[in-house]
């Protein structure tokens, strides 16, 4: 399905949102922070069909950030939890629109149950190419470059890499999912107005939309809204308007 309002030539291949405001929307209606995680698989759900409908090529959902490993250990449990329930409910559908399941981060840190069922949903959806839905999982962008630089120096001391012939295409591929564009935007839900360690090296160039609105109040209509405000935009990469051609929301290149 078509979205006749969005301009077909300028939809964002690759779109990321940081899920943010779980806690905050359950806790303002006096409820459990656990009733806002469930309350967000439901925008999950909506926002992953939505952007298969849209058109959008790769789907980068900020599930787990390292940081989260620091809260009560009830919370982590319930967030395990429910990403368990997710991939085992949605599976059938995320198999019939032709989904691939990916994710990037700290796997090894993951519950045995919770790795196992993601290593199960990604090897089940290998074969699928209608898009790509990657979750970022036990992430940090900073453990991000650390572990691709830790990877490099170990090809280097086996003389594998050139240290003096390093460029940011080779230390790209070095990264968690180098053969996944950047983003072209990314979305922050939950009335914060920072990156949160998300895809810091990725985002150089990404265009950012910010909303009020929590995440379990986000769905489609607001996924489509944000895509509309990305379109009116002009994407020069360090380059004038008139080099670019005045063209407004072009994706061009990240290169």
């Amino acid at each position: 399905m078509q979205e006749p309002h969005l301009r077909q030539d300028r939809i964002p291949q690759h779109v990321a949102i940081i899920m943010d405001g779980n806690g905050r929307w359950a806790e303002s209606r006096g409820l459990d922070r656990n009733d806002g995680h469930r309350e967000g698989l439901e925008s999950v759900r909506s926002v992953v069909r939505g952007a298969r409908e849209i058109g959008i090529q790769t789907l980068t959902l900020y599930a787990f950030s390292m940081e989260n490993w620091n809260r009560p250990k009830a919370e982590v449990t319930a967030l395990m939890g429910l990403l368990d329930h997710y991939l085992e409910v949605e599976i059938d559908e995320v198999m019939e629109n032709g989904i691939r399941v990916r994710a990037i981060g700290r796997l090894d840190r993951l519950p045995p149950g919770t790795r196992s069922a993601v290593e199960g949903a990604i090897e089940k959806t290998r074969d699928n190419r209608s898009m790509d839905l990657v979750f970022a999982l036990s992430y940090g962008g900073r453990t991000e470059i650390v572990d691709a630089a830790r990877r490099l120096l170990r090809d280097a001391e086996l003389g594998e890499v050139d240290p003096e012939g390093l460029d940011e295409k080779t230390f790209a591929s070095y990264l968690y999912a180098p053969d996944v564009r950047d983003p072209d935007l990314l979305i922050r839900t939950g009335a914060e107005s920072r990156v949160s360690n998300f895809l810091l090296w990725q985002i150089a160039y990404t265009e950012i939309c910010t909303t009020d609105l929590m995440w379990p109040d986000f769905r489609k209509p607001h996924l489509v809204n944000a895509i509309l405000d990305f379109q009116t935009r002009e994407r020069r990469y360090g380059l004038t308007s008139a080099q670019v051609g005045g063209r407004r929301g072009g994706l061009g290149s990240d290169s």
